[in-house]
Order: structure tokens, then C-alpha cells, then sequence
């Protein structure tokens, strides 16, 4: 008997072809739908294999409901929605993918809504196809500047380090906060400069956020780090939502204490603070740091490298949980 798969939603064609040519496969084919929890139970149940995406919250429940699940293979750097410990007490993989894949499509997205908020761009789109056109040197739409201001990046991993390369092309000072102070001589290649974790906030003219969530980022950025900000600052997120008290954020831009916000993630995805859609000093995308075809076509075909590890009795190569192999 083949072994059963569900995939949550559509990916790349060649991952499917892929897994149809050694499973049977159950498809949730709307790209819109995301799979709630009574459908995942019914599919742990009758399937070997979960393979799911972002949004797919993985509990306890759904790990439990089939004692022969053979895997849960995420499509995520991070699994923040499924229950490790469940998964971990059944000696149950779960796979992920490798963040570098990542690095730059993130960071472009990061550094394209530094670009729209400050210099309005998606509001002026908005303006022009309503028919409103302001006097082009008038003080309308007059916005903020980006080459030569300073950028602030709180982590500096992969997304962190590809960020401050590119802000060399504009001419921006770079400094950084990272529990993990970087050796001087990658120090000296970004051309970034360590300072406490406060002084990100108060210095630069952007704060990018590049921090994995855990339970010490959840809220890293609230009301007190946002007070701190020049009232003409603007704060990026393409990490997870909820390192953003996103209330917090609402009153800050409420009350003009920054000057704008580029978010890809919320703290209660897929619905953002209503206030935030609102806002015209906001630019909000639906978390598509990695929506390129062929990256998303390499991270489904990741997860279907570590599916047909796991199928052949192997160790899935990306598996998070990888203490279960003991």
C-alpha cells in the first residue's frame, strides 16, 4: 500500500509530481483556504504524512489523533504553530526548511516596504487612481528620505546581514542590536556597528526587525521600544508578527510618535489589527517574503526531500526535532 499524503495548500508543480510518483496524495487546492482544525484532524487521521505551510497551527490534538502519523514535514524556517513536545514524546519528526534559502527575497521585501512607506508609495498609487492628482512640488505627498539615513537592524542573521548590503548601495549608516555580537571582521564588512539594544530605537531613521519568534521575541517591540523612536522613524517587519505588540504599534502610529510602519507579519495571522489597513502611513503585504516562483518551488521540494527521507527510513536531512533520532 502507498504511503498517504495531505498538503494543505498548492505548491510548486514539481514538488507534487514528485510526491504523486511515491504517494497518494490529498490536495487542498484553494490557495485561499486555510485548513481549519477539524479538517486537519480528519486528514492526521487518514493520512501517513502532514505536509503543511505557514499558517497551519499543528496542535496536540491533530499529532495524536493517528498513532501511526509518520511525520509532520513544515514548510517553515521555524515551526512556531506546531506542538514540538507532542510531536517529540511520540518520536514524531517534524521537518522544516533551511533559513539561508531565504535571505535575500526576504530582505528585498524588507527593503521594497522601507522604500513604499517612506516615500509613500502605495498611498500616492491610491491618490493617482482616484483621480487625485497634487501638484507634483507641492508639499502633498511630500515623504521621507532613505539614502543616507540611519538603518537600524535588530538581528542580524541572514535577512539582518543581507540588509545592511544593501543599505551600502544607499549610503546608510548601519547599526545593529544581536545578543550574538558579530566578529569585527564581518563587523567591518557590513559596514555596521554594534549598540545596545535601546539604541537601535532611539538612532535610527528605520528599525528592521530579523528575529526568529520565541517566547523571549514574543512583544520584543512594544509601546516602551516605541516611544523611544524619532517621531520620523518607520518600523519594518518581515520576521514573525507577534515580536510586535501590534496594539502598541497602532498608538504609536495613532498618535504620530513614528512616522510609519512596512509590515509582512501580524500578530494574528491572517487578520491584522483592522486599525493598521486603515492607515495611510502604513504599507502592508500578506506575508510574501518568500513569494518568488523558483524559491517557492525550492523550499516544496526541501519538504519533499525530507517526506522521502522519512518514506525510505531515513533521517529527514532538515528535521527539527532531530533528538528523536537519539
Amino acid at each position: 500500500m502507498r504511503p498517504r499524503v495531505f498538503l494543505t495548500q498548492p505548491v510548486a508543480a514539481s514538488a507534487i509530481a514528485r510526491l504523486e510518483a511515491v504517494a497518494d496524495l490529498t490536495l487542498n487546492h484553494d490557495p485561499l483556504h486555510i485548513v481549519a482544525q477539524d479538517e486537519l484532524l480528519r486528514a492526521a487521521r487518514e493520512h501517513d504524512i502532514i505536509f503543511c505551510l505557514l499558517h497551519d497551527k499543528i496542535n496536540a490534538e491533530v499529532i495524536n489523533a493517528n498513532p501511526n502519523l509518520k511525520a509532520i514535514a513544515s514548510m517553515t524556517i521555524t515551526p512556531a504553530d506546531i506542538d514540538i513536545a507532542a510531536a517529540t514524546a511520540r518520536r514524531l519528526p517534524v521537518t522544516v526548511i533551511p533559513a539561508p534559502l531565504l535571505n535575500d527575497a526576504t530582505s528585498d521585501l524588507a527593503w521594497a516596504l522601507m522604500m513604499a512607506t517612506a516615500r509613500r508609495v502605495a498611498e500616492g498609487d491610491r491618490l493617482l487612481r482616484s483621480g487625485v492628482f497634487p501638484g507634483s512640488q507641492s508639499s502633498y505627498m511630500v515623504g521621507g528620505g532613505v539614502s543616507h539615513k540611519t538603518l537600524g537592524l535588530i538581528g542580524v542573521g541572514g535577512v539582518g546581514g543581507a540588509m545592511a548590503r544593501r543599505a551600502r548601495g544607499f549610503s546608510m549608516p548601519v547599526i545593529y542590536h544581536d545578543p550574538r555580537r558579530l566578529a569585527p571582521e564581518i563587523e567591518r564588512e557590513l559596514n555596521a556597528a554594534w549598540v545596545p539594544f535601546d539604541q537601535v530605537f532611539r538612532d535610527a531613521d528605520f528599525v528592521s526587525l530579523h528575529v526568529q519568534l520565541t517566547p523571549l521575541t514574543r512583544h520584543l517591540v512594544g509601546a516602551a521600544q516605541l516611544a523611544l523612536m524619532k517621531p520620523t522613524a518607520h518600523l519594518i517587519n518581515t520576521a514573525r508578527g507577534p515580536v510586535v505588540d501590534e496594539q502598541a504599534l497602532v498608538d504609536a502610529l495613532k498618535h504620530k510618535r513614528i512616522a510609519g510602519a512596512g509590515l509582512d507579519v501580524y500578530e494574528n495571522e491572517p487578520r491584522p489589527h483592522p486599525e493598521l489597513l486603515r492607515m495611510d502611513n502604513v504599507v502592508c503585504t500578506p506575508h510574501v517574503g518568500s513569494a518568488i516562483p523558483e524559491l517557492r518551488e525550492s523550499m516544496a521540494n526541501v519538504v519533499v526531500d525530507n517526506i522521502l527521507a522519512i518514506l525510505d527510513g531515513k533521517q529527514a536531512p532538515n528535521c527539527w526535532n532531530a533528538e528523536i533520532y537519539g
